[in-house]
């Protein structure tokens, strides 16, 4: 009987690095069609059970019952566009103040800057005029790239609507030809394995916009009582910024921070400072681990990891579709034997058991890395 030949580390080494870069290239240039329909994807399985249930308990036919759930879907997700453009047309208005208020911040920091640097106020506004001919001979360049990216922000959620209705057409098609890829004694481990993405990504999303709504709600009407100005879309922006994990507040605190300094006093801008980290530490220590906590935990280091990879490779979306595709990454990991490893590597760490050889020997971990 012939012994079969382990390839070396190093080969195994060189084929996981080749892997890697072919998936990155392909990720980098496939953007415009991977992005929308993995974000399809999440949609058509966050909208299965309701188009199941036009399907089965109203008896429409299967492409009419797809269609309402996306139809469905593109009037929730329009709402909260109009709730958000209709704010922001409204913070418009206060633009005189707000350029007001940046032109006494502004004189204010040359004051400091000449006391301490010996900078004076000729020589910097100088340097301020040389980098505002700079960007206005570059504003056409500028424009033209906002109007490509108006045009493909449109374009993108076009596909993915159209992406989303298909997916749930072909589900069925979709399921028969995974199974047909494998081998038929596999096909247990495709249907647990699909079936557990279906019920962990479905949690997910729910929980995301559960907990959305909690954090909106809550920062909206401490605002409000408050008597912060736009109160409204400064809970909305850190509701939905809440979503990326870590940068996601952070962006909304800088935001919301901006627009109150801009529109009120000192008080009120520290007002809305201490909200939006309170909240952010109830978020973090409450809400996450009750509403969106599940079964497939990962650590902090890959979620942080996973973040910006995907901002590196997809921009926002990439940001939002980071934690998704690792959860679904981590489930494919635990199914397959050789690549267990790895799905213990994207998991959170577990806390050893008393009769663990840890604790026998003394060399229990000292701190423990916990993930959002």
């Amino acid at each position: 009987m012939a012994l079969k030949s382990v390839p070396p580390f190093y080969t195994k080494l060189a084929m996981v690095l080749v892997s890697i870069l072919a998936l990155g290239y392909l990720a980098i240039h496939g953007k415009e069609l991977l992005a929308p329909l993995i974000f399809a994807m999440l949609f058509s399985i966050l909208l299965l059970p309701l188009a199941k249930f036009f399907e089965n308990k109203v008896r429409l036919p299967r492409g009419a019952a797809c269609g309402l759930s996306v139809i469905l879907l593109i009037a929730a997700v329009g709402g909260i566009i109009y709730l958000v453009g209709s704010q922001i047309s409204n913070l418009a208005s206060d633009w005189p103040q707000l350029r007001d208020q940046v032109t006494t911040s502004f004189g204010n920091l040359q004051d400091w800057i000449a006391e301490h640097y010996d900078i004076n106020a000729k020589k910097q506004m100088n340097y301020v005029h040389s980098a505002t001919s700079k960007i206005l001979d570059s504003s056409t360049v500028a424009i033209s790239t906002t109007v490509l990216s108006l045009s493909s922000i449109l374009l993108f959620l076009i596909f993915m609507m159209i992406d989303t209705f298909f997916l749930l057409l072909y589900r069925r098609l979709l399921m028969r030809f995974l199974v047909a890829v494998f081998k038929k004694d596999n096909s247990t481990v495709v249907y647990d394995v699909v079936e557990r993405i279906q019920f962990i990504i479905r949690k997910y999303i729910i929980g995301l916009i559960l907990e959305m709504t909690i954090v909106a709600t809550v920062v909206c009407t401490v605002f409000l009582i408050g008597g912060i100005k736009y109160a409204f879309l400064l809970g909305l922006i850190t509701g939905l910024f809440n979503i990326i994990p870590y940068i996601g507040i952070f962006t909304a605190l800088l935001l919301s921070v901006l627009i109150t300094f801009s529109t009120a006093a000192v008080g009120k801008v520290l007002l809305v400072l201490i909200t939006i980290v309170a909240m952010h530490l109830i978020d973090s220590n409450i809400l996450l681990p009750v509403i969106v906590g599940s079964k497939v935990k990962i650590n902090a280091l890959i979620t942080i990891l996973g973040v910006i990879i995907g901002e590196m490779l997809w921009g926002i979306p990439g940001m939002f579709l980071s934690i998704p595709v690792i959860a679904m990454t981590k489930i494919i990991f635990d199914r397959i034997e050789s690549l267990k490893p790895w799905g213990v590597l994207l998991g959170d760490e577990e806390e050893p058991s008393k009769h663990s050889i840890l604790h026998r020997k003394g060399d229990a971990p000292e701190a423990e890395v916990a993930g959002k």
